[in-house]
């Protein structure tokens, strides 16, 4: 029994069964899978630590709870209070070991196409050595001289990539919209039947974007004032018509039949969820009231009452947003989407038309050779005829990710000022990198319609 469970300890340790610990009652996982699964976990536990170090509420609690606060803080160099440990620069020298430990398997993992070689073992397997490195990564960033300098430089190089990781997202959105399309049209030459689930799916798409344009114009207008937020309200709303026009013109309807309203609707309702996050994310405006006080307009009267708990409120925001940017990382590194970004499209012979559009049948993963670990979880062995997935696109992407997240909390170029409780009130840093990329998605979706108009010689599978 012994021998076994070290048999079992060393396949987690140094193999490439990543789950092969877990209950056996878990449910059967793909090599593939767990293998992204443990690499988010790291990215998760960093991400803590980053919020960790930016809360005003913690440092408070330590100095208050820890016995001798100062003289370890003294011991360790960290400063009189542990000020090396708190703040935007600790958050960017953790986020620089981060960056540096996926982008160092970025490079390490470049044309790894067969899972048998060595480089996809040491990527697929030694799980508690890559913790290490990642730590001593995360803490020898501390110890990298002239920091002033250092900081100043990383900062360009973090809102470099954030930018970037911004845009592929975008891109990644665009392309959804089209596949969601051409998926659903190509079921219509076999059921007449899809013909209603589009119409169902646009007229749900387009009452959403609808609704939200309404609400954001009674929660965050008034009479008077606001005139921020009726114009960018106007402008993106304006934005949505002229997407739709443009989808469903007859020049646009020649070169690319595909194209609709579905698309769009996708589109819109994005466009609507930037602007209300960047609503959400401008500095309140104040205005001077009857009795002489300040009054905050322009925003939902609500919203006062949900800042009551500010901790709870900050909690549960930061970790609903790093939620959502862990999906964008593990969903935008398929090979679908990787292949996506290089202009490389399923061709439509071979859609076949599903609901669940995005997620792709399993094929014949179940025949693949199975490992079962006893009293362990069963890890299919899905890579055994080559990699479901790109290594190199996977880590540059979490390498992105690094930066997004260095750069979101810490509040873009208001890092000075920064503190995870502050999350939620807003700088207009936050609000311009919001706006813009909604702005962005616009410009890259008009792209791919005018695109075929623009250079009639050339093929756009998209």
């Amino acid at each position: 029994m012994s021998a076994r469970c070290c048999a079992g300890q060393l396949a987690c340790c140094c193999g490439t069964a990543a789950c092969s610990l877990c209950c056996r009652c878990c449910p059967k996982i793909k090599q593939s899978t767990s293998t992204r699964f443990m690499y988010a976990l790291y990215f998760i536990l960093v991400t803590v630590i980053c919020c960790i170090m930016m809360s005003r509420t913690v440092a408070t609690k330590m100095k208050e709870r820890i016995p001798s606060y100062e003289h370890i803080c003294k011991g360790i160099q960290a400063g009189e209070k542990c000020e090396k440990l708190v703040g935007y620069s600790a958050v960017y020298r953790v986020s620089f070991g981060m960056a540096s430990f996926f982008f160092v398997f970025f490079l390490f993992t470049i044309k790894v196409n067969n899972s048998k070689s060595c480089r996809a073992y040491i990527h697929n397997g030694f799980w508690f050595i890559k913790l290490l490195v990642l730590a001593a990564m995360c803490s020898g960033a501390f110890f990298i001289p002239d920091q002033g300098t250092f900081l100043n430089a990383w900062r360009y190089v973090g809102v470099a990539g954030g930018i970037l990781f911004i845009l592929i997202q975008l891109i990644l959105l665009v392309e959804f919209a089209h596949k969601w399309n051409k998926n659903w049209t190509a079921g219509i030459t076999r059921n007449k039947l899809w013909y209603g689930l589009l119409a169902l799916g646009i007229l749900i798409l387009y009452s959403i974007a609808v609704g939200a344009l309404i609400l954001m114009a009674v929660f965050y207008t008034r009479s008077e004032g606001c005139t921020y937020n009726k114009i960018l309200l106007g402008v993106n709303g304006g934005l949505c018509i002229l997407i739709s026009l443009v989808a469903i013109s007859p020049c646009v309807q020649s070169r690319k039949p595909h194209s609709g309203l579905l698309q769009s609707g996708v589109i819109s309702c994005y466009v609507m969820y930037l602007t209300f996050s960047s609503l959400s994310s401008k500095p309140p405006e104040t205005i001077l009231g009857e009795n002489h006080k300040n009054i905050t307009i322009c925003v939902p009267d609500f919203s006062q009452g949900l800042h009551g708990d500010e901790n709870l409120v900050t909690g549960l925001g930061t970790a609903l947003l790093f939620c959502c940017i862990l999906y964008s990382c593990l969903t935008s590194t398929t090979r679908a989407s990787s292949e996506a970004l290089r202009g490389v499209y399923a061709t439509p012979e071979t859609e076949v038309a599903r609901c669940c559009f995005c997620c792709a049948p399993d094929g014949d993963a179940d025949t693949e050779e199975h490992v079962e670990k006893s009293g362990g979880q069963t890890v299919i062995y899905d890579e055994k005829r080559g990699t479901v997935y790109s290594y190199a696109y996977f880590h540059f992407v979490f390498f992105l990710a690094s930066l997004y997240v260095m750069m979101t909390v810490t509040h873009w170029f208001h890092y000075e000022s920064a503190e995870i409780e502050k999350f939620f009130r807003g700088t207009w840093s936050t609000f311009w990198i919001k706006m813009v990329s909604c702005w962005v998605c616009v410009l890259l979706y008009l792209w791919t319609l005018v695109a075929p108009l623009c250079c009639p010689t050339r093929e756009f599978s998209v």
